[in-house]
């Protein structure tokens, strides 16, 4: 299964081999892996690559099935599961890259540093659309939107639904799965600590919402951050496409401010106001109780720090359009031909003057004899 056209070979345990074939290479992985389900003796090996882990069945409670119910716990097993989606990151990353971005990009004509970044606003948007989608799927079955108190009720929220468990263990592999892309896609060493950055941030963030059991939130805030994401990746997709689209940029502009303003206030609704009014308050590690001053002090802290530093880059992007704009304003102005003086009404001879008819030269045009009969 071949996910790179192959212009050129190159030799085995290369550095060149290793890019060009790193999807097939983590395919036969994934394979290797899956065989193991067919046989008893690695059966119980490979779930563990494949399925959550902690499963805990008790009885409904507040839910809308009745009776009996399987939720999810965290522990160091899901690192294994990361590890298999991280594959299965990688191999859908090649995927879309080779049968829709590349195909795109060569009706483009790119350049260099504009296929760099087209590539990268190509995958998020596939990743950003397909979270947001799923994440509303959660918000219609626990009604988190219309009941925003069950955000911070019931704390620790330390059993999970499958899905919710699962969602959390793909964010986690697909971010993690972006830092060896940056190698295999030969990203440029000027944009490396700027995607750094923002994965380092994101994993962070998961990662927090997750060990700590505050997923509810968590999903909350990824979905208004997936959702202003999505609007700035598809705005600079049509900028690359025709230049003239800046109008987008404008819109993803207003969502980013309000997804600023929404983030802040609802961490401190949750967090500052909910989980400190809590009853169970205290550190309780069996319990996967994180509900005390200084965590959420902590957590506040990170959030605000983050936000903060995103309105910052917001705000030095905006100027540094602003200066680009009024650049080409005053470029156009200099380039633009000077409009011609005023002139009279001129006939083909020359033109009038006093009422007498005027040659080009000042003189009067001489008149033209008739020839004698």
């Amino acid at each position: 299964m071949a996910f790179r056209r192959r212009n050129k070979s190159y030799p085995f345990f290369s550095q060149e081999f290793l890019i060009q074939n790193h999807a097939d290479i983590v395919f036969s992985f994934v394979i290797f892996i899956l065989i193991g389900l067919m046989f008893e003796a690695t059966a119980k090996t490979a779930i563990l690559f494949i399925q959550p882990q902690y499963n805990v069945t008790t009885l409904s409670a507040g839910m809308r099935c009745k009776g009996e119910v399987t939720l999810y716990q965290y522990g160091w097993k899901d690192s294994a599961t990361i590890l298999f989606y991280f594959f299965i990151a990688i191999i859908l990353h090649a995927v879309v890259q080779e049968y829709l971005l590349d195909k795109v990009n060569r009706r483009l004509h790119l350049s260099k540093s504009k296929n760099t970044k087209f590539n990268e606003s190509g995958q998020l948007c596939v990743f950003h659309f397909v979270s947001s989608v799923w994440i509303s799927n959660f918000f219609t079955q626990e009604g988190y939107l219309l009941h925003p108190s069950s955000l911070w009720e019931n704390y620790p929220h330390a059993h999970l639904r499958f899905q919710v468990k699962f969602f959390y263990l793909t964010q986690l592999a697909y971010w993690l799965h972006a830092l060896p892309e940056l190698y295999f896609q030969k990203v440029r060493k000027e944009e490396i600590s700027r995607q750094l950055q923002y994965i380092s941030l994101y994993l962070l963030h998961i990662s927090a919402a997750y060990l700590l059991n505050l997923s509810r939130v968590g999903l909350v805030l990824l979905f208004l951050q997936y959702v202003s994401e999505l609007g700035f990746h598809i705005a600079r997709l049509f900028y690359f496409t025709d230049e003239n689209h800046q109008k987008t940029f404008d819109l993803w502009a207003i969502s980013f401010v309000f997804t600023r303003m929404v983030t802040l206030t609802l961490m401190f609704l949750a967090v500052g106001f909910g989980l400190a009014r809590a009853e169970n308050q205290g550190l309780d590690l069996e319990m996967g109780n994180f509900n005390t001053v200084l965590i959420r002090m902590i957590v506040l802290l990170l959030v605000c720090l983050t936000q903060s530093w995103l309105l910052w880059k917001f705000i030095r992007f905006q100027l540094r359009r602003w200066r680009e704009f009024r650049h080409e304003q005053a470029l156009r102005k200099k380039a633009a031909p000077k409009q011609p003086l005023r002139t009279l009404k001129r006939d083909s001879l020359g033109h009038h003057e006093n009422g007498v008819l005027k040659a080009e030269n000042g003189a009067s045009p001489r008149t033209k004899k008739l020839k004698s009969t």
